[in-house]
């Protein structure tokens, strides 16, 4: 019984578990469906709205989309509006330019006519022309009794000679511009050069004096039986004077370097007292030695004032030994200085080399400094010299071509010849006496008087101008300027003179007729 009970308490047990479970599912199942309804409902809510949302964002887009077409559509429209209006412009500009074309075919036209007209006018003009010439032609050669050929050649013959005329003509002119702007250009070089130099010149003199402190010191000079005169003259090769003038003993030589040395020789004995054979050795050694010093120095002074250096030592000895040479009573070291300067001046004002003008402007005289010692003419010597000590041939050229003995082929050569010429012969730098002065003027009248046709002859400005007057019947224009250069030359071949001389041909014709 008990376990029918306990079966049946678990059969109901069992049964309300499962209905339990049934009831648990049903409210389950209906709990899902009422979300499923509601997760329905507000999807729907949702795409509702978003498709609210969307129709309003078509339909701006669309606003927006006839706005911009409407736009375009309008600015389209007034570009071709424009395009409309430059088409317009063009065309009329085209109508008008066909126009004008027009109008010059037509005036081009009229004057293709015109032009045919003249030409036809001309040819037939040309025709009678041509016939007028044959007519003429036969009537002058039945006048003149000269054929065309004959006639031909008489006409160029007179051509000929006025052409001639005229190119002597333009060549007179053509020569006496270029000689005054030439002349122009020198003086103004020159007188440059001029105000920037200025140089001392001494005298030339072959005596020296030698001040004494007394008359008693004349018999220590002369010494016992003229012993210690002698020794002085046969050391330094000069001649000692002494006669009646006061306090005073004359040294005389025409080498002004032993002068130089007797001078300076004879002072030392004259402050030292003590004058006897021994003593004067000694002191004419101390004066050579003095004196050689001296030379020295005025070489390098002299290449020190004038810029010209690399000098080979010896050159500067020899520059330095001019100090005592004398030309025309012109210092040879101060002329040289001069030149250099003179010639530097010129060729920087020229433009060319002014180093090779300056050296070989004060070396253009190193021949005086030894032509008593060697043979030849101070150029030969000092080209010679140059060359020994390999100075550069440039240098060596203009010191050469100085007197004309070889052709320049350098400006520096020709400044270097005008800067010696300017030195010389400027008033003062150089003594001449009365009497060779009025000889070489003479000589000169006379050689101009000697050539053909020549008239009269004057020498003036102190010997520097020759002016001739030549017969204008012996002589013509182009006789006149043969006959210049001829003279020139024979002046240079026969005549010493310091610079240059100017030689004018004059030639002058009158024609005088009168009208009544």
């Amino acid at each position: 019984m008990k376990s029918t009970t306990a079966g049946i308490t678990i059969g109901i047990a069992a049964v309300a578990l499962v209905a339990g479970a049934a009831a648990g599912y049903l409210f389950r199942k209906v709990q899902a469906e009422r979300g499923v309804a509601a997760a329905e409902a507000r999807a729907r809510e949702i795409l509702e709205e978003a498709q609210r949302q969307a129709e309003a964002h078509r339909k701006e887009a669309v606003l927006e989309a006839k706005e911009e077409v409407h736009r375009q559509r309008q600015e389209f429209e007034r570009e071709l509006r424009e395009r409309r209006a430059e088409i317009q412009r063009l065309e009329r500009r085209l109508v008008q330019k066909e126009e004008h074309l027009d109008r010059k075919v037509e005036s081009l036209e009229r004057k293709e006519e015109q032009l045919a007209r003249r030409e036809r006018e001309l040819q037939r003009q040309q025709e009678v022309l041509q016939d007028l010439e044959q007519q003429k032609r036969a009537e002058l050669e039945r006048i003149s009794g000269l054929s065309q050929e004959e006639a031909q050649r008489l006409f160029l013959a007179q051509v000929e000679q006025e052409a001639r005329q005229d190119a002597a003509r333009l060549v007179r002119e053509i020569e006496q511009q270029a000689r005054e702007e030439a002349e122009r250009r020198a003086r103004d070089i020159l007188s440059t050069a001029i105000q920037r130099i200025a140089a001392d010149h001494t005298s030339e003199t072959t005596i020296t004096v030698v001040q004494l402190p007394n008359d008693e010191m004349k018999g220590r000079i002369i010494g016992r039986e003229g012993r210690n005169i002698r020794t002085l003259e046969t050391l330094t090769g000069i001649d000692l004077i002494i006669d009646d003038t006061p306090e005073a003993v004359v040294v005389s030589g025409f080498d002004p370097i032993r002068r130089e040395v007797a001078r300076v020789a004879l002072q030392k004995l004259i402050a030292d007292g003590r004058i006897h054979p021994a003593r004067i050795e000694e002191m004419v050694e101390k004066a050579q030695r003095e004196i050689e010093q001296r030379i020295r120095e005025e070489g390098e002074a002299a290449c020190f004032e004038t810029g010209v250096h690399g000098l080979h030592p010896e050159l500067v000895k020899l520059l330095g030994r001019l100090r005592f040479r004398y030309s025309y009573g012109q210092n040879v070291l101060k002329h040289s200085i001069e030149v250099a300067h003179l010639a530097g001046i010129m060729a920087s004002e020229l433009g060319v080399n002014a180093e090779v003008a300056r050296r070989a402007g004060l070396l253009h005289d190193i021949g005086k400094a030894v032509d008593h010692e060697m043979e030849g003419s101070h150029v030969q010597i000092g080209v010679h010299l140059l060359r020994k000590y390999r100075e550069h041939p440039d240098v060596i050229h203009a010191m050469e071509t100085h007197h004309g003995d070889v052709e320049p082929r350098s400006v520096e050569a020709v400044l270097v010849t005008a800067a010696d010429a300017v030195s010389a012969s400027r008033p003062g730098a150089r003594r001449e006496t009365l009497e060779s002065y009025i000889k070489r003027l003479e000589k000169l009248e006379a050689i101009a008087d000697s050539f053909e046709g020549v008239e009269k002859a004057y020498a003036i400005q102190a010997g520097r101008e020759v002016r001739i007057m030549v017969k204008p019947d012996r002589v013509d224009d182009f006789g006149a300027i043969k006959l210049s250069k001829e003279i020139a030359q024979r002046i240079e071949n026969e005549l010493e003179y310091p610079g240059q001389i100017k030689v004018t041909v004059i030639r002058e014709s009158r024609a005088v007729e009168y009208a009544r």
